[in-house]
C-alpha cells in the first residue's frame, strides 16, 4: 500500500522519502548542517579574532574566558575552529564541485562518442590517475612560497577527477545501449540534447553519490597537506593547520585542547558525509 502511494509522486520525491527513512543518514545530515551553519555564523558566535596574536594568553588551558583554551599564539581555539571550519569546508566543497564537473564532462564525452575520442580521453584519465598528487603539490608549494588557497584548490582538482571520469564513462556506456537513447538518436536528436536530456538525468544518482564521497576524501586531503605544511597557508586558520600543531610532542601529550577539538570535528564531519552518501545511494537504489 505504501509503495503504491509513493509511486504517485515524482521520482525525486520518492528518493527524498527513501532518504528520510534512513535514520543514520538523516542524523548525519543534521549534524553536518549544524557544523556548517556554526562555521558560517562564526562572527556571531565568537568575538575573538582567529589570527590575532595575544602574547598574554599563550597556551592557556580551557577556562571561563577561553572555553577550549588558546594555542601557541594566544589565539582562541573556538574561534579558530569556527573560522577554520569555514575554510576547510569551502576548500573541500569547491574541489568536489570542480572534480564532479571535470569528471562528468570527460566521462560523458568519452562514453558517448567512443572510438578515438574515448581512447584519447581515457589515456589522459590514466595519466591523471597515476600522477602523484602529493609530490605535485609539494613542488608547487616549493616554487610558489605563498601559494594561495585558489592555487591549492585548482591543483588538487585537475589531478583528482580521474576516478569520477571512469565511473561516469562506465554508466554512460551502460545507458547508451538502451532503447530510449537509440530512439532519440534515430529521430535526429543532436548529441548535446541526448546527453543533457536523456543520459545525464539517468546517471545523476551515480554522480551525486560520488560527489558526496569525494567531499569526505577532500577534507582528508586538505587536512593531510596542511598537517605536512603544504596545504593552506600557515597564517590562514583551518582544521588541518590546527592539527599540525600536534607535531610537537609537548602539544600532543600535554596540550590536548590545541589539536583534539579539531580532530574530533574532522572525524565527525567525514563520518557524517560518508553516512549521507550511503543514505543517498540507498535512496536511489532501495533494493540494495
Amino acid at each position: 500500500m505504501e509503495g503504491t502511494y509513493m509511486k504517485s509522486y515524482s521520482p525525486w520525491i520518492t528518493h527524498l522519502y527513501n532518504f528520510a527513512r534512513h535514520k543514520l543518514a538523516m542524523g548525519s545530515l543534521i549534524l553536518l548542517l549544524l557544523i556548517t551553519i556554526c562555521c558560517l555564523c562564526a562572527p556571531l558566535l565568537t568575538s575573538y579574532d582567529p589570527i590575532a596574536i595575544n602574547l598574554d594568553a599563550i597556551n592557556k588551558a580551557p577556562s571561563s574566558e577561553h572555553w577550549l583554551g588558546t594555542d601557541k599564539g594566544g589565539r582562541d581555539i573556538i574561534a579558530r575552529l569556527l573560522y577554520g571550519g569555514t575554510v576547510t569546508l569551502e576548500i573541500a566543497f569547491s574541489i568536489t564541485l570542480l572534480i564532479s564537473i571535470l569528471g562528468t564532462l570527460v566521462g560523458t564525452i568519452a562514453g558517448y562518442y567512443g572510438g578515438k575520442i574515448d581512447n584519447l580521453l581515457m589515456r589522459l584519465t590514466d595519466f591523471v590517475l597515476i600522477f602523484p598528487l602529493l609530490i605535485f603539490v609539494i613542488v608547487l608549494k616549493t616554487i610558489f612560497k605563498e601559494a594561495s588557497i585558489l592555487v591549492l584548490v585548482v591543483s588538487i582538482s585537475i589531478l583528482s577527477w580521474g576516478v569520477c571520469a571512469r565511473l561516469v564513462r562506465g554508466k554512460v556506456l551502460a545507458e547508451k545501449v538502451n532503447e530510449y537513447i537509440t530512439a532519440a538518436i534515430s529521430i535526429g536528436c543532436p548529441p548535446y540534447k541526448v546527453i543533457l536530456k536523456h543520459l545525464l538525468p539517468n546517471i545523476m544518482s551515480t554522480i551525486v553519490v560520488q560527489a558526496i564521497l569525494i567531499a569526505a576524501s577532500m577534507i582528508t586531503v586538505e587536512t593531510s597537506l596542511s598537517f605536512l605544511g603544504f596545504g593552506v597557508p600557515a597564517n590562514v586558520p583551518s582544521w588541518g593547520n590546527m592539527i599540525s600543531d600536534a607535531i610537537r610532542p609537548q602539544v600532543l601529550s600535554h596540550q590536548w585542547w590545541i589539536w583534539l577539538p579539531a580532530g574530533i570535528l574532522i572525524t565527525l564531519t567525514i563520518v557524517a558525509i560518508n553516512f549521507i552518501g550511503e543514505g543517498v545511494k540507498r535512496a536511489f537504489n532501495p533494493q540494495q
